[in-house]
């Protein structure tokens, strides 16, 4: 293809498969497709698309594999790395789902759900709601993040510790390949051993190897107990102990448990409307416990009070409250979620989405906390996350300063510096540096070197065999 970009007789055959109704041209109305949530980075397009339906998606790759055109898949456009940002140079096309919405069928019997790729996750979980069944991802951006980027990033959320990520979340999966092939994946069986799983294959490939048009995602009963709780403690190595003790009185009752520090309730308290600290004292550590229950309301009130009766006598809890309504734990919660964007009128934050053996989340930070201070004087770290599958959002904010202004974009810039730091004590901690939120563009170039030689030549032969054009969301999770 012309360095200059895809012909306008090309853009024309693209446009005829979804229709002019449902192309953009005009910059103006391209600009919020093209810059990633945090604004770390922006590409440019010459047009998006908006097929209807899996036939449409089809037809525009096929033509995109015969011309060589780079396709971007977008659902949402909430992720943090950069995977469903267009490169710079005008020719990376997008394709965007967001017409392809249908919830397909529930079946409450079976436990599935059918969704179209666009749909998005809030009207999926109120889809279940309605049969008397949860689906359990649960994310910040869930009003607006949608299927197909979900399994495309393997999504995790607050809910993992008891239901897994969208892996487990998922039993089948319709897929339109890079060449316009459609693999029909669809099954709703929880065993199934009939060759390779190629479902795996495209859930957490960040839309490489192909677009997720359809899935088949695995129900719940709805609890019928459920409560929250708050507790504040004195260090990250309480709250590991109190998260064993939870473990072993809840079981698979416990449903989140979440850590947070003080200056993350600072920062929330400080700037997101309506949230408040619930307890009167401040205290260095949170704890944010989840639980839900199957036969009543009872038992997990019984569960939560037994947990904080025995954090208080082992002396790992200094003051804690149960919430008492559902409005309180909605409360709650929204502290916890809130907690990312809370930090954005703190100035420049430099983030980490990162993943250690439980054991060693309090040995971690410590360390963590000790080099990043050394390297950056006054930062202000904000440590927090699901303590009970491993993932720390270790955030660090820039250090107070007369200027803050001025001196975000030179914060900003150290942003590989810190990011080495940080991932290097992961990585010696046998952790991960992507725990939910993927690779993009943000973290491929270091994926190159923490992965063996060997899992990179696997990788670079799965996403020749899949796409031989190489059209599929260029430059992410691989280097070119």
């Amino acid at each position: 293809m012309d360095i200059s970009g895809p012909k306008p007789e090309l853009l024309d055959r693209f446009a005829a498969i979804v229709g002019e109704n449902h192309v953009l041209r005009d910059q103006q109305d391209l600009a919020p497709h093209l810059i990633e949530g945090r604004g770390l980075y922006q590409g440019s397009s010459p047009m998006l698309l908006k097929p209807g339906s899996t036939q449409e998606v089809s037809a525009v790759l096929k033509l995109a594999s015969e011309t060589g055109t780079p396709i971007v898949p977008q659902t949402g456009n909430t992720g943090l790395v950069g995977g469903q940002t267009p490169r710079t140079g005008g020719n990376d096309l997008i394709v965007s789902l967001e017409r392809m919405n249908r919830i397909r069928d529930v079946d409450p019997v079976a436990n599935v759900l059918v969704a179209d790729g666009g749909a998005i996750l809030a009207d999926v979980q109120k889809a279940a709601e309605a049969v008397n069944r949860l689906f359990p991802l649960s994310l910040g951006s869930e009003g607006s993040c949608r299927i197909g980027g979900n399994l495309s990033t393997n999504a995790g959320g607050t809910a993992v510790l008891a239901y897994g990520n969208m892996r487990q979340l998922c039993l089948g999966l319709e897929v339109v390949l890079p060449t316009g092939e459609i693999w029909d994946g669809l099954r709703r069986l929880k065993k199934d051993n009939t060759g390779y799983d190629l479902r795996d294959m495209f859930i957490g490939a960040e839309g490489t190897l192909g677009i997720i048009t359809g899935a088949v995602l695995k129900l719940f009963p709805q609890p019928v107990g459920h409560q929250v709780a708050l507790a504040g403690l004195n260090s990250p190595e309480d709250a590991l102990k109190l998260f064993e003790r939870a473990s072993n009185l809840c079981g698979t009752a416990l449903t989140g448990f979440e850590l947070m520090p003080r200056i993350g309730i600072e920062f929330t308290t400080r700037h997101i409307e309506g949230v408040r600290d619930p307890l009167s004292d401040l205290h260095p550590w949170y704890a944010l416990i989840d639980i839900s229950t199957s036969d009543s309301a009872e038992t997990a009130q019984t569960m939560v009070q037994s947990l904080l009766e025995q954090g208080f006598e082992a002396g790992l809890i200094r003051d804690a409250v149960i919430a008492s309504s559902v409005a309180q734990q909605r409360a709650l919660w929204h502290m916890r979620e809130s907690m990312s964007d809370a930090q954005k009128p703190e100035g420049g934050s430099i983030k980490h989405d990162v993943s250690v053996p439980v054991s060693k989340i309090p040995s971690f930070m410590a360390e963590a906390d000790k080099a990043v201070v050394a390297a950056v004087p006054g930062a202000r770290i904000c440590a927090f996350g699901h303590l009970g599958d491993g993932n720390i959002h270790y955030n660090i904010s820039q250090p107070v300063s007369a200027d803050m202004k001025a001196d975000k974009a030179a914060f900003i810039a150290r942003w590989r510096e810190v990011n080495e730091i940080v991932h290097g004590i992961v990585l010696a901690a046998g952790g991960s540096i992507s725990a939910e939120h993927g690779i993009g563009q943000l973290k491929r170039d270091e994926l190159a070197h923490i992965r063996s030689p060997i899992e990179m030549d696997l990788m670079r032969r799965i996403k020749r065999a899949f796409d031989p054009a190489g059209i599929m969301n260029p430059g992410k999770v691989l280097v070119p």
